[in-house]
């Protein structure tokens, strides 16, 4: 079960963050969660939202460079070695972890991560016959997705 994420850069300039989140929030779009790498003179923000087109093209309409892109989120044990365990399956498939974050939700009192492989189909597959709970966004967004 892929989730579509949004990609967008940003300059690393005052304000550039608050004034997207801000443009988001105009427009009645809920942020599920996100993160921000910084690379130089540009951030990448990564983001999840039930509302990605929605939200792709407001976006888009306030002038900044915005990608969407499939990452996979998991259910994780919220235990020492919970994380492990996951990624034991993984690389014993030959599957690359190219990024991971936190969502901001946990299901059933285990931690909710959001992962990008460089192999998505494979590693779905892996992670489901390891029982690893892949949540659809219907599983994440419930009545949004």
């Amino acid at each position: 079960m892929k989730i579509r994420q949004i990609s967008v850069f940003l300059e690393n300039q005052p304000g550039r963050l608050s004034t997207l989140c801000r443009i988001l929030a105009d427009a009645g779009v809920n942020l599920s969660t996100l993160t921000l790498a910084e690379t130089g003179e540009f951030g990448l923000l990564r983001l999840i939202t039930p509302e990605v087109d929605k939200a792709q093209q407001i976006i888009a309409a306030a002038g900044y460079a915005v990608t969407t892109t499939e990452v996979v989120a998991l259910q994780v044990p919220d235990r020492p070695g919970g994380l492990a365990s996951v990624l034991r399956a993984l690389e014993a498939a030959g599957i690359s972890v190219e990024y991971m974050y936190a969502f901001a939700m946990r299901a059933g009192g285990d931690a909710v991560m959001v992962f990008r492989f460089d192999d998505m189909d494979r590693a779905i597959a892996v992670l489901q016959a390891a029982g690893v709970n892949v949540f659809s966004p219907v599983d994440l967004f419930g009545a949004w997705a």
